[in-house]
Formats: structure tokens, C-alpha cells, sequence
């Protein structure tokens, strides 16, 4: 059963900032290159009801690929690196797939 990963988050950056465009872009990079990430999708929130200003989503084929993300040393440095330092809030949503 496939695994969706999703995380909504806001960063300390300025909207529409070069340091917010490059976080963005660091990230997705870095993400991407864990082989077993698919799908990886960034959404920018607009509606003004939401404190948290982007969205990543990815895929996973099972359970164990994203326990094995989870502690992935790409993603574990991601986290303790910029993650840490510029996101002050973030909410992670995982669903099993069923469509």
C-alpha cells in the first residue's frame, strides 16, 4: 500500500523573498535526490484562513520506504540543518493511498 507524505509548513522568510525562493529550492533538490521519494509536489498556500504558507508532498511505495526516509541521512540532515532554523512551524499529515 502506497504512503503519502505531506507537509505544511511557513517559513521565517519574507514571501516572495530570494532566501524563501531558495529555501524552497534547497529543499526540493534535496529531497528529490533520496531515491524513493516520488512525486514530490510544492504547493504555495494562498487563502488567507492558513498561518502555514507551502505544502510538500511525496510518495512512497510502502510503509517501510517511508520509515526508511524518516531516517534517511539526507533527510535527517535537511531537518537538523535549515529545517530547524527556518521553518518556526510546520504540521505533517501521512495517509495510506486507497485510490
Amino acid at each position: 500500500m502506497s504512503m503519502q507524505h505531506t507537509v505544511v509548513f511557513s517559513l521565517t522568510h519574507a514571501r516572495g523573498s530570494a532566501e524563501e525562493a531558495d529555501f524552497i529550492q534547497w529543499a526540493k533538490t534535496t529531497l528529490t535526490s533520496i531515491d524513493f521519494v516520488k512525486d514530490f509536489v510544492v504547493n504555495q498556500q494562498v487563502s488567507p484562513l492558513s498561518d502555514y504558507t507551502w505544502q510538500f508532498s511525496m510518495v512512497f511505495d510502502d510503509q517501510a520506504e517511508f520509515e526508511a526516509y524518516n531516517t534517511h541521512p539526507t533527510h535527517v540532515m535537511l531537518l537538523e540543518t535549515r529545517w530547524a532554523a527556518e521553518v518556526p512551524s510546520a504540521m505533517q499529515l501521512d495517509f495510506v493511498v486507497k485510490a
